[in-house]
């Protein structure tokens, strides 16, 4: 785990100690919502703080709050999930972007049991990209799959995963940690470019 947090420290650090200019910022709301019904779900908020570098590439720390119910024959349980983390995204041509977000998140219960309410720290590593576009300079959207490199047993997207792979029996074998996710980013300051015009 510490590996992983230093490699991506040392790499904001080098991305930020270059030829970077600064390009503004931008403050951003990701929603995600999974198996939204009376049985049980989840919906959570992000929000991120994105500092705009050399017009592609967009840095900066996050925030997550989630909400998670269950009602299994009667027996209901909730749970309040929060933590922070780091992402980067780069952004090519206001069309498309890729990156990463890494986040460590209070994850009060382990899908393997069920039993263990011990509250833990669950660590996230989503690698993706997808769909990302730029709206009359006031908003911008990001559409995006992104995998969980790290997967871990209490992470709380695991009941938002929905790719199975099945053998030729039908049954369930693996489930792929993979997510769909939007973002809305506002910007909050000038781009250099933007004034040039």
């Amino acid at each position: 785990m510490k590996k992983i947090i230093t490699s991506i420290s040392i790499c904001i650090s080098l991305c930020a100690s270059g030829q970077v200019a600064f390009n503004g910022s931008e403050v951003g709301v990701e929603l995600h919502a999974a198996s939204v019904s009376s049985f049980g779900g989840t919906f959570s908020v992000g929000f991120k703080y994105a500092a705009i570098l050399n017009e592609h590439f967009a840095v900066g720390p996050s925030f997550r709050l989630q909400r998670t119910w269950n009602n299994n024959l009667g027996v209901k349980t909730n749970f309040n999930i929060f933590g922070g983390g780091i992402y980067a995204h780069a952004r090519y041509k206001d069309a498309l972007f890729g990156g990463f977000e890494f986040e460590l998140l209070r994850s009060p219960y382990n899908f393997l049991d069920l039993t263990n309410g011990n509250k833990k720290w669950a660590p996230t590593l989503f690698i993706g990209g997808g769909f990302s576009k730029e709206y009359n300079e006031k908003f911008r959207i990001n559409l995006g799959v992104f995998y969980d490199v790290i997967n871990a047993e209490n992470s709380p997207f695991r009941s938002s995963y929905s790719i199975r792979i099945k053998n030729s029996e039908g049954a369930v074998q693996r489930i792929l940690p993979i997510i769909y996710r939007i973002n809305f980013f506002f910007p909050i300051g000038n781009n250099k470019d933007k004034k040039d015009k």
